[in-house]
């Protein structure tokens, strides 16, 4: 099998990347070679050295190639879409698109997502332009059969990031750092609202039994894992990791998004809603697939990692503050009250 991914070393595709290298697969990566790290990782891979913005340049490096699959990671907009039917049209059996989970309907009328949920999230810029990449990409295919398959991956994690809700710019390092320090946290809301955290490597092996799988042609399918937590049970396992409990301070999910405006679409328009996944479509199409990494499991890996590695350790002392400052406005606010 012949397959081109582009991007290929992120949290969702590193694990692909190895799982099909590993499988005999004929890999190519078409990337900018940024990511040293995780491309260090990977044996038995062609790379491309390229911009996929730069269609020209792009279109002249697979002069003459053709490939069983083409998987795109980093397609965030209906423009990119439209660019990448261009360029893979006639040149790939099957296309991958990576959409998103959170396209699906917020507030959502039932708690189990099948793929027949609607898609429509009025909280997230993101999400919306995940659908309109989805719905692009079905035209082509009814219109001139372009392959497409459409992949809604949820929360996926891998040992180089922490599942959070609630986290700065710089990432998942100062949340786990409050933890150590014995120094409280924030969930959103009250924290007993159900998530679904799946890890890489279960996810890989579930994409991987859809490449050059005729029955996923035309079809979307979410991959997640069965296992559902409360946000509670999530801190309080990267807690146990470190050997503390963690001191939950919970904030209400509006309050949240008037503090940082920015956390409207992680947030109302995904974080803060339960959901669980109905995954009998993508067992169907890869029969055998099963999520087999238990979060508690995973989530020590993770932290494992971060803890050994100093890179991963970026302090975000704006976060930090910002952190605090909602505490004592809770705090005060509890105070009075009472």
């Amino acid at each position: 099998m012949k397959v081109l991914f582009i991007g290929g070393t992120g949290t969702i595709s590193t694990e692909i990347s190895k799982l099909a290298a590993a499988s005999g697969v004929e890999l190519y990566l078409l990337n900018r070679g940024n990511n040293n790290a995780r491309i260090n990782e990977l044996g038995g891979v062609r790379y491309i050295k390229a911009c996929i913005g730069d269609e020209n340049d792009v279109r002249q490096k697979l002069a003459g190639l053709h490939f069983d699959v083409v998987a795109n990671f980093i397609v965030f907009t209906p423009e990119q879409a439209e660019r990448d039917i261009r360029l893979f049209s006639g040149i790939t059996k099957q296309y991958i698109f990576i959409s998103s989970a959170s396209a699906y309907q917020k507030p959502l009328s039932d708690y189990l997502i099948t793929e027949s949920t609607p898609l429509h999230n009025p909280y997230w810029e993101y999400s919306r332009n995940k659908i309109a990449c989805e719905e692009l990409y079905i035209n082509a295919y009814r219109n001139s059969g372009f392959p497409i398959t459409i992949v809604r991956p949820s929360h996926t994690y891998d040992k180089h990031s922490l599942p959070l809700a609630v986290h700065g710019e710089k990432g998942s390092w100062q949340v786990l750092k409050r933890i150590i320090d014995g120094r409280p946290v924030i969930i959103h809301g009250d924290g007993s609202s159900l998530w679904t955290v799946t890890h890489s490597r279960d996810f890989a092996k579930a994409f991987c039994g859809l490449m050059s799988n005729i029955h996923a042609i035309g079809e979307a399918v979410h991959i997640t894992s069965d296992e559902s937590l409360t946000w509670n049970q999530i801190y309080r396992c990267i807690g146990e990791c470190v050997g503390k409990e963690p001191l939950l301070v919970h904030v209400s999910s509006n309050f949240l998004v008037t503090c940082a405006p920015g956390l409207s679409g992680s947030l109302l328009g995904d974080k803060s809603n339960t959901v669980v996944f109905d995954n009998s479509k993508i067992k169907r199409l890869v029969p055998g697939f099963a999520a087999t990494t238990r979060f508690d499991e995973g989530v020590r890996e993770s932290v494992a990692f971060y803890l050994e590695n100093e890179y991963m350790q970026m302090p975000d002392p704006a976060f930090d503050e910002w952190t605090d400052r909602v505490i004592n406005v809770c705090d005060n606010f509890s105070n009075f009250v009472l």
